[in-house]
């Protein structure tokens, strides 16, 4: 029994003596990069309207500007308090069916262009433009997060090739 005392005692020494030694040995400095946040222009297209006035103003401008894409694609469209738009993104690319959008991604470039509302869009590769449970969740998520950043949503298009569905006017804003 006695030397299992003793064993026990000088794994506790041990462990002490190391905890010791961790506590004053100093850590090497971290470094901390310095970094500046901006908007690349990559291309530009020019809006003879100059105000979006309607859903079907947005829709016209995004139309123009995804082309014929065979992909989900998720548009902000970012507007100044004119309803001018400011800069259109991609901010994500789905497969057919599906595209991921977080809120952050949404507004990075809304805050970043200092826009007063933006107008989300998706286009449905499928040619159906009835929102899913998905499209007016997300939805909510954007007006939410909007609010507390004092970015308005002003609406949230599904394109189609010919058509294309406003949530704004369905009701789900």
């Amino acid at each position: 029994m006695r030397s299992y005392e003793s064993q026990t005692h000088k794994q506790l020494e041990l462990i002490r003596e190391i905890s010791t030694e961790k506590q004053t040995k100093t850590l090497p400095a971290k470094r901390v990069n310095i970094v500046q946040v901006k908007l690349v222009r990559e291309k530009s297209l020019l809006y003879k309207d100059r105000k979006i006035r309607s859903p079907r103003d947005a829709y016209e401008l995004i139309r123009e500007f995804l082309g014929d894409v065979d992909r989900e694609h998720f548009i902000v469209l970012c507007l100044d308090i004119k309803n001018q738009p400011t800069c259109i993104q991609v901010v994500h690319i789905g497969n057919l069916n599906s595209s991921i959008v977080h809120p952050r991604e949404v507004l990075k470039s809304a805050i970043l262009s200092n826009a007063a509302s933006i107008i989300v869009a998706h286009n449905h590769p499928s040619n159906v433009s009835d929102p899913s449970p998905e499209d007016i969740e997300v939805t909510k998520r954007l007006t939410q997060a909007g609010e507390i950043l004092g970015v308005e949503l002003l609406d949230h298009l599904i394109l189609c090739t010919d058509s294309f569905h406003s949530l704004k006017e369905s009701g789900y804003l």
